[in-house]
């Protein structure tokens, strides 16, 4: 058994906004330490190509599909064996709060806050929480590289507010340990020592908030 699958963290969570990396993290650490990897189905929304054309027509949709999705994966892992096994997921589920700040009207923001307030109910939380930091310009730029279809209406504007909801909201976290991470300079898929770097400080924080000084190339 490695060192890093000694690891005491049964369930990480790993966040960020669209393009910050998460769920390239989610994967190679759930591999590292031998956890089992739960994914958003981000791109099988029905609804996500048609959202980015038209926000304001189709945001509730997409949102309450988000929402339900996460909550079957969550509820699944209400009994899943965590004495025995390791989970890291590239998200947690008030994330829902932070996209329906952003792209739900007040009366919509209220029906959804009631749904939401339903199904958050004793559902697992993370040993410790990891927020991957990106400035906008750096987000838009992975996003156009990697080139999903659904996502190409994705412009600078949106994410702009996408990041201040999400640093508004993780300022204000203090339900679990959060490791904070700038992500701009990382690559960890081609610099082994960029992952190195991120791995070890995710599996050495073990309370409060922690700022990760990223030390790799500038």
């Amino acid at each position: 058994m490695s060192e890093a699958a000694k690891t005491t963290h049964r369930y990480i969570a790993v966040e960020g906004p669209i393009g910050a990396g998460k769920t390239t993290v989610a994967k190679l650490l759930a591999k590292e330490i031998g956890a089992l990897a739960v994914l958003e189905p981000a791109h099988k929304n029905p609804f996500l190509a048609d959202f980015y054309r038209d926000r304001r027509v189709y945001a509730f949709k997409t949102e309450l599909f988000f929402l339900l999705e996460r909550y079957k994966q969550q509820l699944g892992l209400k009994q899943f064996d965590f004495e025995h096994g390791k989970v890291v997921c590239d998200y947690i589920f008030a994330k829902d709060f932070i996209f329906a700040g952003i792209n739900l009207d007040e009366e919509e923001r209220r029906l959804y806050n009631s749904v939401y307030e339903l199904l958050d109910k004793d559902l697992p939380m993370p040993d410790i929480v990891v927020y991957l930091e990106a400035d906008p310009e750096v987000l838009i730029q992975r996003i156009r590289k990697r080139n999903f279809p659904n996502e190409k209406g994705l412009d600078i504007s949106y994410l702009e507010r996408l990041v201040d909801a999400y640093n508004n909201f993780f300022f204000n976290y203090s339900e679990t340990p959060l490791l904070i991470v700038n992500s701009n300079d990382m690559d960890i898929v081609e610099n082994p020592a960029d992952w190195e770097d991120l791995k070890n400080a995710i599996l050495r924080h073990k309370c409060g908030t922690e700022h990760h000084h990223y030390v790799g190339k500038k």
